[in-house]
């Protein structure tokens, strides 16, 4: 299958080239990108040296959707909205790594994002196959998921299902690794700033805590979340530390069965030990999502789950092929049998 990448350069776009040259289905036809136009790929990707033979190209949308069966989109949000819906039209599939389409209501969008959207006619299905395996397979847009939601849905869905805790009453604490924050220089990421520190930022305003809001409310209504993003001086990898506040006695052994059962032959959640906490550098490089503690407070009845991700794989392009896989028919882990590395 032929397969495009729109903005290719940039760190997910890096990750969408890293995955595919392991994917049997699949080639690169063509990567975008002005700022690299003619460059080869191994010269910006060097761990790519001698696996992609492939210059990035300055291409238009209608290029790229006649020489692909297949597009990934990996533009910056409000990019995406003007990139798509073209895509859409000339009936290649495609998958969307921006937040320009994962929302159901464009008002939210608007809200969090501060941007008008000017494509309100095309809808996705949100891409978070471990809720929406089904829709997924019918679908032709898939928004890929942000890398906090899908690290805190997954650590949620399972409590959120049952009538466990008090569903206006959870608080995601997150960590994330700089690259979250994208390829372009910030201050707020350059080294100096971002090394041996923790930052919060956007504490009660960040765009990921609709979106999560969003997914878990379809499993039961009434969800509020309050939601902390915070940058961490590492590479890659996302930690969310979850509080849950229970509404009947439950020991950790019992939420432990929840989320086994649950997550039953989920090809890329690993649900832990009972007291068991993941760990970041345990993911790194995998679409692997990393679920564990289920630990109990009794005092103050609260529990507490942990969920990690690398925020660049689960948290964005393993995710977006994993998405294509099931769009497309092909065997779900294809591409995205790697192991993570150990220390």
């Amino acid at each position: 299958m032929k397969v495009g990448i729109i903005g290719a350069s940039g760190y997910t776009g890096s990750e969408l080239l890293r995955i595919l040259a392991g994917h049997r289905e699949c080639e690169v036809v063509c990567a975008t990108s002005r700022r690299y136009e003619g460059k080869d790929v191994s010269l910006v990707n060097q761990n790519l040296r001698g696996i992609i033979d492939l210059k990035f190209e300055n291409m238009t949308v209608s290029e790229v959707a006649k020489k692909s069966d297949f597009v990934f989109c990996a533009t910056p949000h409000g990019t995406s909205m003007d990139i798509v819906p073209e895509l859409v039209k000339s009936g290649v599939k495609v998958v969307d790594l921006s937040g320009d389409f994962r929302f159901n209501d464009i008002a939210t969008y608007e809200k969090y994002y501060d941007k008008k959207h000017t494509a309100h006619d095309i809808k996705a299905v949100y891409g978070l196959p471990e809720l929406h395996r089904t829709k997924i397979k019918e679908a032709e847009l898939v928004a890929n998921p942000g890398c906090y939601p899908t690290s805190a849905i997954l650590g949620l869905a399972p409590l959120v299902s049952e009538d466990l805790i008090d569903l206006e009453k959870i608080v995601v604490d997150s960590k994330s690794g700089i690259s979250g924050a994208g390829a372009t220089p910030k201050p707020a990421t350059h080294y100096t700033m971002a090394a041996d520190s923790v930052s919060a930022y956007k504490v009660t305003s960040h765009q990921h805590m609709p979106e999560i809001e969003q997914e878990l409310n379809l499993l039961k209504e009434g969800v509020k979340v309050s939601f902390v993003p915070h940058i961490v001086p590492v590479i890659r990898g996302l930690s969310s530390t979850i509080h849950v506040f229970l509404e009947r006695d439950v020991s950790t052994d019992d939420i432990h069965s929840i989320y086994e059962d649950f997550y039953t032959g989920e090809p890329f959640v690993r649900v832990l030990g009972a007291g068991v906490i993941p760990r970041m550098s345990a993911v790194r490089g995998t679409n692997y999502a990393d679920i564990g503690s289920f630990e109990v407070d009794y005092d103050r009845k609260r529990a507490v789950i942990v969920s990690v991700i690398d925020n660049l794989v689960k948290g964005a392009s393993g995710q977006a092929v994993q998405n294509m896989n099931i769009m497309m028919g092909f065997d779900e882990t294809e591409g995205l049998k790697s192991i993570g590395i150990h220390p």
